[in-house]
Formats: C-alpha cells, sequence, structure tokens
C-alpha cells in the first residue's frame, strides 16, 4: 500500500509541475501590444524627454508620442530593428549596452526588468502597431 500511494504522490506532483510549465509557458507566449503594453511605459517613462520641446526630442530627434515617431527613429536614423532586439538602438540604450552617457531614461531610475521585458518581446515579435 506504502508503495501504491508512493507512486500516487509522485504521479501527482509530476502532473502538478507538468500544469505549471505549461501555464508559464502560456503567460511567456501571451502576446505584447504596442497599444496595451509599450505605452504605458513609454507615456510614464520616455514621454516626458521625447516629445516636441523635451530635452530627449532636441537631442535627438526621436519623438515617442506615437507609433510612426517611435518607428521613425532620431536624426540619426531608425532605433527598432523589428524582430531584433538586440540590434535595436532602441534596446540598446534602454538595456545600458551603449555609453551610460545615453542609457535611458537618462539620469533617472532605470526601467524595471519587467518594463525591459515588455519592450524587448514587443521589438523581437515584430514592433507591430497593435
Amino acid at each position: 500500500m506504502f508503495s501504491r500511494m508512493r507512486r500516487l504522490s509522485w504521479a501527482a506532483g509530476v502532473t502538478a509541475a507538468a500544469a505549471l510549465a505549461m501555464s508559464a509557458a502560456a503567460v511567456a507566449e501571451e502576446p505584447i501590444s504596442y497599444k496595451e503594453d509599450v505605452v504605458p511605459i513609454v507615456q510614464i517613462r520616455c514621454l516626458e524627454c521625447h516629445q516636441p520641446g523635451g530635452d530627449g526630442y532636441v537631442q535627438s530627434g526621436l519623438d515617442l508620442g506615437s507609433y510612426a515617431g517611435l518607428m521613425k527613429g532620431t536624426k540619426f536614423g531608425p532605433v527598432v530593428v523589428p524582430g531584433d532586439a538586440l540590434t535595436s538602438n532602441f534596446m540598446v540604450v534602454v538595456d545600458g549596452r551603449a555609453s551610460q552617457a545615453i542609457r535611458m531614461p537618462h539620469d533617472r531610475k532605470k526601467l524595471t526588468k519587467c518594463e525591459i521585458d515588455i519592450l524587448r518581446r514587443w521589438v523581437n515579435s515584430g514592433a507591430k502597431n497593435n
């Protein structure tokens, strides 16, 4: 009887672990929405500087007030490479992979890991206007 209970307990543990893994995978695969996920981060953390009249806009020309502005990029060129967060300058400066002088947000608290992950997932999923 002890052996049977042990097998049932093991099977229940395996089943629970599998369900948890599938649940985590489903959450990880949830699509990122520009409107619902990216815009709130940009509005709270970036827009103060990166809109016409803001210091970030004056320095770079990057207007984060709209999808079109983000995708247009800076006066130096595009900052988002849809599908490739690794080479997107947008992510390079947010991740802090560039000079600390241009880490964004500039002279402010870094974005959280969760915020950065949302932005990275959005870029990697094609940077769609959804």
